[in-house]
């Protein structure tokens, strides 16, 4: 069953978030993930607005994502974006 991470994020410091964004994306695809939103336009429709931008990668499975999530080389990665804005991640499983 695929499996998907919803990410929140809302980017204060685009200059020093930009190094994570140019590695994760290669790591996630190494890993057989791919994004389905990333970018665009986005306009609420019910709730609150919290300014967060919403983003969603898919992978094969939930084995697959974790190990994404946990692999040393994205352990990494994610540091780069450490004080660089507010983020959420979700893994949700499910039939696209």
């Amino acid at each position: 069953m695929p499996a998907y991470l919803v990410i929140k994020a809302k980017v204060t410091d685009p200059v020093r978030f930009a190094p994570y964004a140019q590695q994760s994306a290669p790591l996630l695809e190494r890993f057989g993930g791919s994004y389905v939103v990333r970018g665009g336009g986005q306009q609420q429709l019910e709730g609150l607005d919290d300014g967060m931008r919403v983003v969603v990668a898919r992978f094969p499975d939930r084995d697959a994502a974790l190990a994404f999530w946990n692999s040393p080389e994205y352990t990494a990665c994610k540091a780069l974006r450490e004080g660089t804005g507010v983020f959420e991640v979700h893994l949700v499983e499910g039939e696209a």
